[in-house]
């Protein structure tokens, strides 16, 4: 099913029957993509009595509980209120959800004392003159164990503050990124990507987003794409997400 979309004056050609996944899949157990030493996901069935919501045990329909921590446990999507006092929630910050994207792949450099960091140089470099509606980040290595990886207390790369800033300058909306935090692991409680991203406390940006734990295929290659990004109507800072990404042909 072809779509034709119009962006910055320019005509495009989007195949909906063609969607690229990049969230990860929540899934029960240990091999479940897992950071900040939450639990493991579980998905039981419901008991009551006699009666259980599993159709092999013997129940009329599967009717299941899920316990997770959307932060931890796989891709998600998070608003303002992640870092905020105030109360925001993601259902009411997001309002709308096609975006055009700029995928980029970046190897983050190595500082003296072991951090992997993600630039202003990286970004700019990747960008050149383009202003997307959303940036997309793949780090290198870019293995499949991303999607089943325990990230904690493994110092994962991060966002330095000025690249956030300048992402924020370039009136980047959305930043979905394949690793559990643009900020530092221990960073003692500053956030300072997301604070930077987000221009909390003064300058509150409310209808931008941040999408963590993607993994984006080595067989997706960069470039501009229209990001569907979809959430669950969660009042809460963040949902569980699954972003999709469309190509864009030039129509004729």
């Amino acid at each position: 099913m072809i779509s034709k979309i119009t962006h910055k004056g320019k005509s495009y050609n989007v195949d909906l029957a063609k969607p690229i996944d990049i969230s990860i899949p929540l899934r029960a157990g240990e091999e479940n993509v897992n950071a900040w030493y939450t639990p493991a996901v579980k998905i039981e069935p419901v008991r009551m009595g006699d009666w259980v919501g599993d159709v092999k045990q013997g129940g009329s329909v599967n009717f299941r509980n899920i316990f997770f921590n959307p932060h931890g446990n796989g891709t998600h999507t998070e608003c303002v209120g992640h870092i905020s006092k105030e109360d925001y929630s993601i259902n009411q910050c997001l309002k709308t959800f096609f975006f055009v994207a700029e995928l980029i792949t970046i190897l983050p450099d190595e500082t003296p004392d072991g951090d992997k960091i993600i630039t202003k140089k990286h970004i700019g470099n990747c960008l050149g003159d383009k202003r997307p509606e959303a940036i997309i980040i793949r780090t290198l290595d870019n293995s499949l164990s991303k999607i089943n990886k325990h990230y904690s207390n493994t110092n994962p790369p991060y966002l330095l503050y000025e690249a956030a800033e300048y992402i924020d300058a370039m009136g980047i909306d959305h930043v979905l990124i394949d690793l559990p935090s643009v900020d530092k692991e221990v960073d003692g409680g500053k956030l300072a990507a997301h604070h930077a991203f987000w221009q909390y406390p003064h300058n509150t940006k409310l209808n931008r987003t941040i999408t963590e734990m993607i993994y984006v295929p080595n067989n997706v290659f960069d470039g501009t794409y229209l990001l569907n990004l979809q959430i669950a109507s969660f009042e809460n800072d963040a949902s569980p997400s699954k972003p999709v990404l469309y190509q864009m042909n030039t129509a004729l």
